[in-house]
């Protein structure tokens, strides 16, 4: 239960950065949102934490800021994968990756526990 809000807050957050920001991540369609936040839930479990303990090193010496290099990395990532969710870029998807986390945190303040 808790993966499938995780999956619609993720996804609405998408849609919401695609919207207000369509020069830096667009989507094709309701459907290309939905399987991005899918893929990008999958990326972020099972890629994201073996490039954070091979990065370690990097992100103590830069104090965790390369965190959000990882983040756009795995959003970049998703863009290539899915069909139908572009990012504009490598600075595209490091600012889309920040954005998507606020909105998606803002989001998800709304769920009651």
């Amino acid at each position: 239960m808790f993966f499938v809000v995780r999956l619609i807050i993720n996804m609405i957050a998408i849609l919401i950065i695609a919207y207000l920001f369509p020069s830096l991540i667009w989507v094709d369609s309701f459907w290309a949102a939905l399987v991005s936040a899918f893929i990008l839930g999958i990326v972020n479990a099972v890629i994201k934490p073996v490039l954070i303990f091979f990065t370690l090193p990097l992100t103590i010496l830069t104090l965790g800021i390369f965190l959000l290099v990882i983040n756009g990395l795995m959003l970049w990532l998703v863009s290539a994968l899915v069909r139908g969710f572009h990012v504009e870029g490598f600075w595209g998807a490091i600012l889309g990756s920040i954005l998507i986390s606020i909105v998606s945190w803002i989001l998800s303040r709304f769920i009651p526990r």
